[in-house]
């Protein structure tokens, strides 16, 4: 029969770092999730509205869903941080993009998960798992399982592991034994709302998406806004500098995963090299990569607010 021990036990032989359960509850994090849609603050992503309602309640998710499993992979490298970077010609790309797509690594590992649950209980019952595009609020289950807390800069922190953590869950019917929620232990620490370039915190914990470059960078499809780009400086493809400066981020362990470390082609490039890569050479280097959702338009386009602009590739 399963538990959530002999779950957790599981999720650590197939490689996830943390796993723990939280009831399905209506967590009282999950309302607010309105409110920031209406106040603007998701910008261009507007299928995080056409979803709402899913993401503010479970049962809609799965119906009769009764346990969460949440899981969390660490995907910290062992590189400087970009506020240790003194290179001004040296690319910044967000940290949980220099390897594998997480989605597709850790997708197969919680197919791996959930056949080996039902090699462990032949009752019938529900299993949906999630990586990043469902409908769901993993960093609010994540905190009701016991994973962390949910930090001033919206990430889930963990006491000993910090931030650099790839979150997923898995939904499903069977009544598992909870874990304790997380607890907040940012106090009275205001580092990451201090450091963000942008000024993206509208408040602890709330975060206006339009102005973060992460959003600005990847998720925003237009031209990139004539009053942000002084702050892009070199950061090509998102920026973790509200997770850098964290205390908990400090000394966090690195991961030897081979699927999180840099790709040659993002192991500390230039800006210039990576501009002058011709667009096959940049398309074949983020083929399976988080850096394919932008696409060598997206790219070329934040080179060009950098005065990077033109492709290399000589006209037909």
């Amino acid at each position: 029969m399963l538990t959530s021990a002999s779950i957790k036990a599981q999720a650590h032989a197939i490689g996830f770092d943390l796993c723990g359960v939280a009831p399905a509850a209506a967590y009282p994090e999950l309302p607010f999730f309105r409110e920031w849609v209406a106040r603007g603050f998701a910008g261009d992503m507007h299928y995080l509205a056409r979803s709402i309602d899913k993401r503010c309640d479970l049962q809609l998710v799965v119906p009769g869903v009764r346990s969460v499993i949440a899981l969390a992979t660490n995907y910290h490298t062992d590189r400087p941080y970009s506020t240790e970077v003194g290179e001004p010609d040296e690319a910044l790309i967000a940290r949980y993009a220099w390897g594998d797509d997480y989605h597709d690594v850790i997708t197969a590992r919680l197919d791996a998960l959930i056949a080996w649950m039902r090699t462990r209980d032949d009752s019938p019952f529900e299993a949906r798992r999630y990586v990043d595009t469902g409908p769901v609020q993993e960093r609010v289950v994540a905190q009701h399982a016991g994973l962390g807390w949910i930090g001033k800069n919206t990430c889930l922190i963990h006491p000993s592991m910090g931030s650099w953590l790839f979150l997923s869950v898995i939904l499903t019917t069977l009544d598992l034994v909870p874990d304790a929620p997380g607890l907040d232990q940012c106090g009275t620490c205001t580092l990451c709302l201090e450091a963000c370039p942008t000024q993206a915190f509208v408040a602890p914990h709330v975060m206006d998406a339009r102005r973060c470059l992460s959003y600005v960078t990847i998720e925003h499809k237009g031209e990139i806004p004539a009053d942000l780009r002084p702050a892009i400086g070199a950061h090509l493809y998102g920026c973790d500098i509200c997770q850098e400066v964290c205390p908990f981020n400090q000394a966090p362990p690195i991961s030897l995963d081979p699927a999180w470390q840099p790709r040659p082609a993002f192991d500390r490039p230039r800006l210039s090299a990576l501009a002058a890569m011709p667009d096959d050479e940049l398309r074949a280097a983020m083929k399976g990569s988080p850096m394919k959702r932008t696409g060598t338009k997206g790219l070329r386009r934040t080179l060009a607010a950098m005065g990077l602009d033109g492709s290399p590739d000589p006209p037909a």
